[in-house]
């Protein structure tokens, strides 16, 4: 599973490396620019997730009609045009095309769904686990790394490395990433956006996929402008990022891994999240209220943790909760609720401080995750634990099979490549033998 997923997962973690390595910095460096004010530099922070929204679906249909590699594809060359234009940028909207364009080509879902085309049910929320981890190590190394690119090189070198990235990606596409075998699904019921909102669980993913990566972007304009600038109180130098960032990204990094692990082994999900919007929310607080540095260096310490404690558990639970027939649609629509926040993170922050003090921005934010904490604990529930049978092709009655319907049986489909029937199936509610009879020849 692992040598299907490395590849795919790879191409991601180098597109999201080329995204985040600007993040640290952006905000500050931007802020120079011709016609720069601080909403416009928050638009830019959060500019190429607005283009990822509005793109998710057209790339998942088009991925559909003419395949996944193609589509990749096109998605990372229309990456690395925007982020050459952003190299090249002298003035603010220049730029801003630049981080649009960067976000047009919105590949995520697609390699979702390849993920899910190559990897077998019983292992694929293993299998998001890992690529959700893959991009929050993308976000921990650019944390470290950004900051000391653009001090030595400037930030122009951090969008052409990007570009670079993106051509590596491509590589990695038509060299590593296999064919995905013939999947056919059968779909007993319609899916509605509807239910899927109805649905405390996801609705619950939904918002914490939303929430988390809006505060990314909220925390990513207001880091280095509040560390920055003068009228906040700290004034450090540009090249000094890095000393807030680094210990930052090393606990992040830290936390990352036994919170992937506790959270699937142990199904207690809702628990890390739970702690992470503490964090989240402390986080935000200190940030808005501190004169000292190093409680400022702390705050961004515990925003580090919440985020990547979060991130490689995301995709997995969303396509744990999600009956058969949702998957394709909870994931999408969480998806694009994700970069629309990322946006909206962004541009509030920006606004923000064009109107208002730090002390507020903070409390304010603190207050928004405050909510969020009450809504997932009131909300939430784990997932239920369910089990596979993989039964031969040649021993089924499929005309029994095709009448399957069960309560406790969350979803059957056919590998045609690998000539086997599976059923996923609450095995503390049905006895495998018990399903065998109803199937079997």
């Amino acid at each position: 599973m692992f040598k299907k997923v490395l590849p795919l997962s790879t191409i991601l973690f180098l597109r999201f490396l080329g995204l985040f390595l600007v993040l640290p910095v952006l905000s500050v460096y931007a802020l120079d620019l011709e016609g720069a004010t601080p909403f416009l530099v928050g638009v830019v922070v959060g500019g190429y997730a607005l283009t990822q929204a509005i793109f998710q679906v057209p790339f998942g249909s088009m991925s559909d009609k003419i395949g996944r590699k193609p589509t990749i594809l096109f998605g990372l060359l229309i990456f690395l045009v925007g982020s050459l234009i952003c190299a090249y940028s002298t003035d603010i909207y220049t730029l801003m095309l630049g981080r649009f364009l960067q976000g047009a080509g919105a590949i995520g879902s697609v390699v979702t769904a390849m993920i899910a085309d190559l990897v077998e049910e019983k292992t694929r929320g293993h299998a998001m686990a890992i690529m959700g981890g893959f991009i929050a190590m993308s976000f921990a190394f650019a944390m470290a790394l950004g900051p000391v690119i653009a001090a030595h090189y400037g930030i122009s070198t951090i969008f052409v490395i990007t570009a670079v990235l993106a051509f590596v990606a491509i590589v990695v596409l038509f060299t590593k990433v296999p064919t995905p075998p013939k999947i056919k699904h059968i779909y007993h019921n319609k899916t509605k956006t509807s239910d899927i909102l109805k649905d405390p669980n996801l609705l619950s993913m939904i918002i914490i996929n939303a929430m988390q990566k809006g505060l990314m972007t909220a925390a990513f304009v207001i880091i280095p402008v509040f560390l920055t600038q003068p009228e906040y109180g700290f004034n450090w130098a540009k090249s000094d990022l890095w000393m807030v960032y680094a210990p930052a990204m090393v606990a992040g990094l830290v936390a990352m891994g036994p919170a992937a692990v506790f959270g699937e082994k142990h199904n207690i999900p809702k628990q890390i999240f739970l702690l992470s919007i503490v964090l989240f929310t402390a986080s935000f607080l200190m940030m808005g209220l501190t004169n000292s540095s190093a409680i400022f260096i702390t705050a961004v310490i515990f925003f580090f943790i919440a985020f990547n404690m979060m991130e490689p558990l995301v995709q997995s639970m969303i396509s744990k909760f999600a009956k058969v027939h949702q998957k394709g649609a909870a994931l999408g629509i969480a998806n694009s609720a994700a970069y629309f926040f990322t946006f909206i993170g962004g541009t509030f922050a920006g606004l923000y401080l064009d109107v208002s003090s730090r002390e507020t921005l903070g409390l304010t934010i603190g207050g928004i995750s405050l909510v969020w904490l009450l809504w997932t604990a009131l909300k939430m529930k784990n997932p239920l634990r369910y089990s596979h049978l993989i039964i031969p092709e040649n021993e089924v009655d499929f005309d029994k099979l095709n009448a399957l319907e069960h309560e406790h049986i969350a979803e059957w489909f056919i590998n045609e490549t690998e000539k086997v029937v599976v059923i996923k199936y609450a095995s503390e509610k049905l006895e495998e033998d018990d399903l065998k009879a109803k199937i079997m020849k």
